[in-house]
């Protein structure tokens, strides 16, 4: 099961990332809101489908521009996987969908997020890193759908803490990088601290 770090208003509290509060946050939340089924589930899968294809991958489009605020994520539309995270999560805390911040260790931290829908009692992570050839990341609660799995055999983990504001090393490497190039020379091998889920170790 997915360890959490804070109480859960955490995982609906708005900040300086995760600023759901932001008019266009919130205007886009509406929108997906009056497209979708009138339920919890039906909401998150509709912000989820938002933000994995309708904001692309820097890396997928070679785009320059380093995001980490959400609302400038959906401004820009375009982020890397730590950036696309913040925006999806400040979407569903803004629909009333409790959410965090997740990671696994794959060389580099691959961002992800987690939500947890009502009625159920685990936290279900989903990646909203973007399709492209050789990756299909999908909604699911049954079965996760992410970009990667983890290979415990290369030293690569699935790290289980959820996390109710980015950990300092990512968002040092966001606010730090001038440009993508730049970015990736900062990304964080690891986060100290966060446990790994059982059989990755």
């Amino acid at each position: 099961m997915l360890l959490t770090n804070a109480p859960d208003p955490a995982y609906l509290a708005a900040d300086e990332v995760i600023d759901h509060e932001h008019p266009l946050v919130r205007q886009t939340a509406g929108r997906l809101r009056r497209g979708s089924a009138d339920t919890a589930q039906a909401y998150a899968e509709a912000a989820y489908a938002f933000v994995r294809d309708t904001v692309p991958h820097s890396a997928d489009t070679g785009n320059p521009l380093v995001t980490w605020r959400a609302s400038d994520v959906l401004r820009e539309r375009t982020g890397i996987c730590y950036a696309k995270s913040h925006a999806l999560v400040a979407l569903l805390r803004a629909g009333g969908v409790p959410a965090g911040l997740c990671y696994q260790r794959l060389g580099v931290v691959h961002g992800l997020i987690a939500l947890r829908l009502p009625g159920r009692d685990r936290w279900d992570r989903q990646d909203p890193r973007g399709n492209k050839p050789g990756i299909d990341a999908r909604f699911s609660l049954d079965e996760e759908r992410l970009a990667w799995r983890a290979r415990p055999e290369r030293g690569e983990a699935d790290l289980r803490t959820v996390h109710a504001t980015p950990p300092p090393e990512v968002l040092a490497a966001l606010r730090g990088a001038a440009d993508l190039d730049h970015l990736w020379r900062l990304l964080p091998a690891d986060l100290p601290g966060s446990a790994e889920l059982p059989g990755c170790a």
